[in-house]
């Protein structure tokens, strides 16, 4: 859609800045912790929408749920098929917006991760989302989060960028600054709006990303990972996340009961 940034030409910098180092190790080993704890997983079939070079697809595909892989960018999607052969996986090339005809619900489980701050008008795509969602279905969405970013331009000493608060990216060239960060405000109103109700939330590196030098050596690996798994869920860290990851549920009317929240102490 017009406005928005899909990725055809940048598979190769996906494959290799997000996910070959350890921002992307950090980031998966932190989804699968969270992930069965933040949702209610039955073996139900998953939406997984922008699912890009299809890590997620394979995670849920490899724990028992049939996918269907939605990705608007061709190169994208083959290297996800690539990559997840032999798995029960679905390919169909489309956006976001497209989703009631190349994907028609109602889904039980919806997986909607690091999309919506690339698009141009990212309430109308959660209310697409929400349009596709089952009674008593979930959505798992992970955005990118604007206060983080702010945070992350003053730690570097862009004082007057952060000042001014021009922090979206240009959608240009190879730079991966997204052009719609959200605020958790944002999605609290509109997941209110749209009649969602918020399980459970965390966050995502709330530590790694403003460390003056990456830990080198693998103890000081361990004891990161270890305090980023402590604190993803408690206030007012995961606030700070570089991304926020959150289940949202359509209350189902005909039921009697509600999923509850979904709650998990820290360590002591």
């Amino acid at each position: 859609m017009a406005g928005d940034r899909y990725f055809d030409g940048l598979a190769d910098k996906f494959a290799v800045s997000l996910y070959g180092g350890a921002r992307g190790e950090l980031r998966l080993a932190l989804l699968d912790q969270l992930l069965p704890e933040l949702l209610a997983l039955r073996g139900q079939p998953v939406l997984d929408v922008g699912g890009g070079l299809g890590q997620l697809a394979g995670w849920f595909a490899g724990r028992g749920h049939a996918v269907t892989l939605v990705e608007p960018s061709g190169e994208m999607l083959a290297r996800a098929r690539e990559s997840l052969v032999g798995q029960p996986v679905t390919f169909t090339q489309a956006p976001l917006q497209a989703l009631p005809e190349a994907a028609p619900g109602p889904w039980s489980l919806i997986v909607c991760h690091a999309v919506l701050e690339w698009l141009a008008d990212p309430r109308a795509a959660l209310a697409t989302l929400a349009g596709q969602l089952a009674p008593g279905g979930q959505l798992s969405l992970m955005v990118f989060n604007r206060d983080a970013l702010r945070f992350s331009n003053v730690v570097k000493g862009n004082l007057e960028k952060a000042l001014a608060d021009r922090l979206e990216g240009k959608g240009r060239r190879l730079r991966l600054t997204p052009i719609s960060p959200l605020t958790h405000a944002q999605v609290e109103a509109w997941s209110a709006e749209l009649g969602l109700a918020i399980r459970g939330v965390a966050g995502i590196r709330v530590f790694h990303d403003y460390l003056r030098r990456p830990p080198e050596r693998d103890d000081d690996r361990a004891a990161l990972l270890a305090l980023e798994r402590r604190y993803c869920r408690v206030d007012p860290h995961w606030r700070l996340g570089r991304y926020l990851l959150y289940t949202l549920a359509r209350p189902d009317p005909l039921s009697a009961t509600t999923t509850p929240a979904i709650h998990k102490e820290p360590d002591a």
